[in-house]
């Protein structure tokens, strides 16, 4: 469990960096450059990640039951993860409406995958994993949309072909790890 909750504060801690401390963020950049700046941050990253990987599977062994959800909430976390991931997808294609209407689609997909995670799983792991996200998420959100609102940023659409790309690749990348990496990465057929 400690390993899990270490990763948690390495990786949600370092991509934390522009909700609580971005004046320091810019002056290590303007000090030492974007270059070191995006190494740092991709190593720690990378760290964090497989601490929670190692920790999630070490505690799912041997599990601290908090509350047994029923069955079908696996089922609802299973199509809630459909519109997760297309929104994620949708923060990586330029222009699309989803992105323009929503703004921030990652951090939204990232809140609503892991409610529907943490309606479906009740360890204690899950909680600290899937808590720990949905709060992230939550308060990254919060913090970019009043860097947009003091910036000026607008988001604009720039037409179907893009918000098509979105929804059809979200869709695809759905398919395939609802449907086959989910049980082979995580040990849990979602729909079986």
């Amino acid at each position: 469990m400690l390993l899990l909750i270490a990763g948690l504060i390495v990786f949600l801690g370092v991509h934390s960096v522009r909700i609580v401390a971005d004046p320091l963020r810019a002056r290590f950049i303007a000090e030492r450059g974007e270059l070191l700046w995006k190494t740092v941050y991709a190593l720690l990253s990378i760290l964090g990640f497989a601490m929670i990987v190692y920790g999630y599977g070490a505690a799912r062994a041997a599990p601290a039951v908090l509350w047994v959800p029923p069955a079908w909430t696996r089922h609802l976390a299973a199509l809630l993860t459909l519109p997760a991931i297309i929104l994620v997808v949708a923060a990586y294609v330029p222009g699309n409406a989803l992105q323009a209407r929503l703004k921030h689609p990652m951090l939204i997909g990232t809140q609503i995958w892991a409610a529907g995670h943490l309606l479906a799983n009740g360890n204690l792991a899950d909680l600290l994993l899937f808590g720990g996200f949905l709060l992230w998420a939550a308060l990254c959100h919060r913090a970019a949309r009043q860097r947009d609102f003091d910036s000026g940023r607008i988001y604009v659409s720039k037409g179907a072909v893009r918000t098509t790309i979105a929804v059809v690749a979200g869709t695809g990348v759905w398919l395939v790890f609802a449907f086959y990496l989910h049980a082979k990465w995580i040990g849990v057929r979602p729909f079986g």
